[in-house]
């Protein structure tokens, strides 16, 4: 059994066994962000479904009005004009198919990873090693385009993708423990009705079950799900 570090059980004190209201469970959330660098705040998301079958599954992406706090490295796979299209749009690693060869031999200095439709026949080659770490280009995603300029700016200016695991749980990060309290409640709104949004047509029965923040390094703080659908994002923007 892993051990508690003395420093997480004393901050697991200050935290009370019930749902807290979303501005109460953020304010705690930066209250034990006590790490000896910047900490990140994360929610996990227990969801209704099972996602071993196709209808059931979610993965999409969130645009966080106020940011990540991070800075993304994106890289482009594209061919002719598009590859300077994505250099002045501030792609970070351009490439066509010699990028391909330089990923399967290893190169992943880069956060995300966007194609255009015509290079996803190559790109599917290095599949088995993108996907595990979750890089594989997708449409749903957002990251198979040919319109790279929009793409790069939104990734860049906060949009993440996400995923439900296996057991039906979606790990997002969504800002910095840094972050004022009432900037990663409007970040937090904004990936909750994204969620909504994109609730599987095989869902049945109670879709929200449980929702945690926590910052990187800190204790998981439950937080009243039906306070946070009540919210309107015009109201905490």
């Amino acid at each position: 059994m892993k051990k508690v570090s003395r420093r997480l059980r004393e901050l697991q004190q200050l935290v009370e066994e019930r749902p807290y209201t979303p501005l109460e469970a953020l304010e705690l959330l930066k209250k034990t962000a006590t790490a000896k660098f910047p900490e990140s705040a994360e929610a996990h998301v227990r969801l209704g479904i099972d996602p071993k079958y196709t209808d059931q599954q979610l993965r999409t992406t969130v645009a966080l009005p106020k940011g990540t706090g991070q800075e993304l490295r994106v890289a482009v796979i594209a061919r002719g004009e598009k590859v300077a299209e994505a250099t002045s749009a501030g792609a970070d690693v351009v490439g066509s198919e010699e990028l391909i060869d330089e990923i399967q031999k290893g190169r992943f200095d880069f956060d995300l990873l966007i194609a255009t439709p015509d290079m996803m026949p190559q790109v599917a080659k290095v599949g088995r090693i993108l996907g595990p770490r979750g890089l594989m280009p997708s449409p749903k995603a957002g990251t198979v385009t040919f319109d790279l300029t929009q793409a790069i700016a939104e990734f860049k200016a906060g949009k993440l993708e996400f995923r439900a695991d296996k057991t039906g749980i979606v790990h997002v990060m969504f800002g910095k423990a840094s972050f004022p309290a009432e900037d990663l409640l409007v970040n937090l709104k904004a990936l909750q009705d994204t969620i909504e949004r994109n609730r599987p047509s095989g869902a049945k029965g109670r879709y929200w079950r449980t929702l945690y923040v926590s910052s990187t390094m800190g204790p998981s703080i439950e937080v009243d799900i039906s306070s946070l659908r009540d919210l309107k994002l015009s109201e905490v923007a």
